[in-house]
């Protein structure tokens, strides 16, 4: 077994890593690079000086922290540096346009340090041909799941080519390029938004799946924040028949759960020892999603009449001024010592690693996904947007979620949707199969390459000169790269600014 052997000798590499700037793709990001880091190869991660502040402090050592400035860009506030800073999603667009003008300071930084490989997001279309031009080979790491790249397609049908869908009715099928029943499919309300000319204008002129094609199709493999044991079928399926490259699982990557050093969150988490073991529900739906006042209070009269005791990461709609109160008349006094409402941010890898806490209303992220499923929170699950809906069907098929119900014309839910599936997951006999399924799921263990298998991640079994990369005690496998070488989240992600 690869896992097995001793790598000491290896030659080791420079690998730099460009993340997309929004925090659920900064931090699995940073996460890779220290499970590699810790193997010994140098790491040079690049992103903003100001996104480097909101990083945890004591990386220096492992990692070298590189700050591109990101140029101005009309119509962009000066102090935007992720998506969550974004004042509208309007001014999306805008961001990838600053992000687009990097290209220099990349080309200067590859020149310059001659590294090995770059490791990209899906959003920098330019970069693998920038890289090519200088020798450096490119891994694309999706932080998609394996599941929904197959829905999504080949680079070319992501751009118009075979297999596009050209209507919402056909992103409620299943494509005919997948052999097997898949229930990854989106509800017609998710199609009818992916199809919204709103939610499709692109001012920075080019396309979101432009970049997600072009990245594919110009990398020399394709690394999965994902594992064979949840997804092995997909995988398969990306690598021989929809991308003719090596597909790679690095396995889930979950967070370390960090110690706690600042005092702030004392209180909830002496509230939290107070509650029995598993009967707490966390809630949190991300930072990039926006949901109206009407959802918020539906799910501030679910959690309450739920009767369960909860946390909630509450974000306030963007577009209602902070004297407005946004919860429901009265809430606090309804809710009493039972629930705790966090405004803006909770410390959520440490909440939900407290064994207080049993179950997870998520909006169905997938890093959020892998933090409640690491400690086998079984999930509640309210998808808002993007892949969320295609990650709903496939934890549901897992049995480790239940999807809270929905109008599949208009996507609306009712406060009573949210209390019955909470109360179901949570303390319900009907729900005890799923608690059952999620602890399971949180014992997946690190995914152990085996060299047999993997050989075609260096080209084949004749190739030369490989170094294998143990991300094995990070929760993922070994990775074969090719060598040329003949000759707050404070602490658990990122920092609140």
């Amino acid at each position: 077994m690869a896992a097995a052997a001793d790598h000491d000798n290896d030659p080791k590499l420079h690998l730099v890593m460009f993340p997309w700037l929004a925090s659920g793709h900064l931090i699995p990001f940073l996460e890779l690079s220290k499970a590699l880091a810790k193997k010994g190869h140098t790491i040079s991660y690049i992103t903003t000086p100001r996104n480097l502040t909101r990083l945890p402090p004591n990386l220096s050592h492992l990692i070298n922290l590189i700050g591109f400035p990101l140029p101005a860009v009309n119509h962009l506030p000066s102090d935007v540096d992720l998506t969550i800073d974004l004042p509208s999603n309007y001014l999306r667009p805008y961001l990838r346009i600053a992000y687009d003008a990097l290209e220099p300071q990349l080309s200067a930084f590859l020149d310059s340090s001659s590294p090995d490989w770059l490791i990209l997001d899906y959003a920098p279309y330019w970069a693998a041909r920038v890289a090519r031009a200088r020798g450096v080979r490119c891994a694309f790491f999706s932080l998609f799941s394996a599941s929904c790249l197959t829905f999504y397609g080949t680079p070319s049908a992501l751009v118009g080519g075979e297999g596009a869908r050209t209507t919402p009715e056909e992103l409620t099928v299943s494509p005919d390029w997948i052999p097997f029943p898949s229930p990854v499919v989106y509800r017609p309300h998710e199609a009818r938004k992916i199809f919204n000319p709103d939610e499709a204008r692109d001012n920075s002129g080019v396309s979101e799946a432009y970049r997600f094609s072009v990245v594919i199709a110009d990398c020399d493999i394709v690394a999965v924040r994902s594992c064979g044991e949840l997804e092995r079928d997909y995988l398969k399926l990306l690598e021989t028949y929809m991308y003719h490259k090596p597909v790679i699982p690095l396995g889930l990557l979950p967070p370390v759960v960090p110690d706690r050093t600042d005092s702030t969150w004392d209180d909830i988490f002496e509230w939290l020892e107070r509650q029995k073991s598993g009967s707490v529900v966390y809630a949190a739906f991300g930072s990039e999603a926006k949901l109206s006042v009407e959802q918020v209070r539906r799910i501030a009269v679910g959690l309450e009449s739920s009767e369960l005791p909860f946390i909630w990461a509450f974000r306030r709609p963007q577009s209602v001024p902070d004297r407005v109160d946004v919860l429901p008349e009265g809430f606090a006094d309804m809710v009493g010592a039972r629930g705790i409402v966090c405004e803006g941010w909770a410390p959520q890898v440490n909440v939900l690693a407290h064994p207080s806490v049993g179950g997870f209303l998520t909006h169905v992220g997938w890093n959020s996904i892998v933090e409640g499923l690491q400690h086998g929170r079984v999930l509640a699950l309210l998808p808002l947007m993007y892949d969320q809906g295609l990650n709903a069907r496939f934890i549901s098929e897992r049995r480790a979620g239940v999807e809270v119900p929905r109008n599949e014309e208009d996507g609306s839910f009712t406060s009573e949707d949210i209390a019955a599936t909470l109360r179901m997951v949570m303390v319900e006999e009907e729900g005890e199969e799923f608690r059952a399924a999620a602890k399971e799921m949180g014992r997946v263990p690190p995914l152990e390459f085996d060299e047999a298998d993997n050989s075609h991640a260096n080209g084949g079994e004749d190739e030369a000169n490989a170094d294998t990369l143990e991300v094995g005690d990070a929760g993922g496998v070994a990775i074969e790269l090719p060598h040329d070488g003949d000759e707050e989240f404070v602490e658990g992600g990122l920092r609140r600014t």
